[in-house]
């Protein structure tokens, strides 16, 4: 009962709570729509934790992609080899893993550790925080745990199991030989997608295009007035 609620009934609980609330957020909430920059009260741990964050969760999120989405069948026409690919995925994935978790921790050192800077967190701030924390060192881990090219192969149960969601068919069953952290890494996936709509997240989706056709704002000299 309990695989049927994890991998069949909550995947989409999580996906309407996770759509629901953006729109709900967008319709009720638009000027609380940014990420709240603190750059003004503390520079030199946000420049150095945020870029190695962001560089380093964007390689993250490359690998889920080429790892979940992407069947393996494709890689086999490739001809691409499981070991090759496994190759790939810890020659990149690592180092990525720990550029983006020593970012996070930086950022997480710098809200909790400057006093203005903690003054002006929300409550949805520090939730962020701890949940994206939680991902990354589940998700570290388990890509550590797996280090052995002749380890656990998500590729042909995670995979499956995560793009049969999108088809309403999912197999709790593919999820059954799946080890224990990286169940906790989907889990804790599960939380910030939940709390996504209502925390600084949302500007993730508010990418400034604009600025690059808006055009350009002047400032002139007042010329000061002349004297009756």
């Amino acid at each position: 009962m309990i695989e049927q609620i994890l991998w069949v009934i909550l995947p989409y609980i999580v996906i309407t709570i996770f759509i629901g609330g953006h729109i709900y957020r967008y319709q009720h909430d638009q000027f609380g729509w940014t990420a709240k920059s603190s750059e003004m009260l503390e520079k030199k741990k946000l420049a150095l934790g945020s870029s190695l964050f962001h560089w380093g969760i964007f390689f993250v999120i490359g690998g889920h992609v080429m790892g979940i989405l992407i069947p393996e069948s494709l890689y086999e026409a490739l001809g691409v080899s499981e070991h090759m690919y496994h190759k790939i995925a810890i020659g990149f994935g690592l180092p990525a893993g720990i550029a983006a978790l020593s970012g996070l921790l930086i950022l997480t050192y710098r809200r909790f550790t400057d006093k203005r800077i903690r003054k002006t967190s929300s409550a949805g701030d520090l939730i962020t925080l701890v949940a994206l924390l939680f991902v990354m060192t589940t998700g570290l881990a388990a890509t550590f745990l797996n280090i052995d090219s002749k380890g656990f192969d998500y590729r042909t149960t995670i995979g499956p199991w995560f793009r049969n969601i999108f088809l309403f068919k999912p197999d709790a069953g593919l999820m059954a030989s799946v080890p224990l952290w990286f169940k906790l890494h989907i889990i804790m996936g599960y939380v910030i997608f939940i709390v996504w709509p209502f925390t600084r997240l949302v500007h993730v989706f508010s990418m400034p295009l604009k600025y690059l056709t808006r055009s350009y704002v002047v400032y002139r000299k007042r010329a000061p007035r002349k004297s009756m």
